[in-house]
């Protein structure tokens, strides 16, 4: 039996000190039936929720495509390795030696889903305080994954590149995510679906693991 275990994280209700939906009631008619329309008018910016990042959210690396144009084949339903850690909060650097050690061997899985921070969600760490070292990343570029999930990117403290390094080498990264704990296979389908706002490098999308 397949079952679906949703990773996307709810855009918020508020974000800079205003709400990000607006619902407008509009009375109209179908013929003689009087009814009220629900319109939602939403205002966000492209990091709500849980959101992708494609390589042209950095300028140096924009290799020209955007929501519109990234290939549907490289964001629905692609096989997907399980990394596991259990990472506290203020740990630091993952190493490629501790990541690929995590990481279960599949037969060419285009993502990477590191789940580093076990039960923790990543909102429920010092911020950054846990982070890919760029061993790790330079493992996952040469590993030939094009999509990664991660509850860890970067550090503030001691930057390593990590986005910089991915997107130049094509990887497209999903951040924000929930639930990676609740995936219970080393391997798992993996789709990620942002709108089709055309320019948009970068967006909430909606995140889901299939598992058998």
């Amino acid at each position: 039996m397949t079952m679906m275990i949703d990773l996307t994280l709810p855009a918020p209700a508020m974000q800079g000190g205003q709400p990000t939906c607006h619902v407008e009631e509009r009375r109209l008619m179908a013929g003689d039936l009087p009814y009220t329309a629900i319109i939602c008018h939403f205002r966000h910016d492209s990091m709500a929720g849980t959101y992708i990042d494609f390589p042209g959210h950095i300028l140096e690396t924009d290799d020209g495509l955007d929501a519109v144009t990234y290939p549907l084949e490289k964001l629905f339903r692609v096989t997907a390795a399980v990394a596991r850690l259990d990472r506290a909060s203020g740990s630091g650097r993952i190493g490629a030696k501790e990541l690929s050690g995590a990481c279960p061997r599949a037969d060419k899985p285009g993502a990477l889903i590191v789940n580093a921070l076990g039960l923790r969600r990543f909102d429920e760490i010092v911020y950054r305080s846990v982070y890919l070292g760029r061993d790790a990343v330079r493992w996952i570029i040469d590993s030939g994954f094009h999509l990664l999930v991660s509850d860890v990117y970067e550090s503030d403290s001691d930057p390593q590149k990590v986005f910089n390094d991915l997107f130049a080498a094509g990887v497209s990264t999903v951040c924000c995510p929930i639930n990676l704990h609740r995936i219970d296979r080393p391997i798992v389908k993996l789709t990620a679906l942002p709108l089709r706002f055309a320019k948009a490098t970068q967006l909430p999308c909606r995140l889901l693991a299939e598992t058998e």
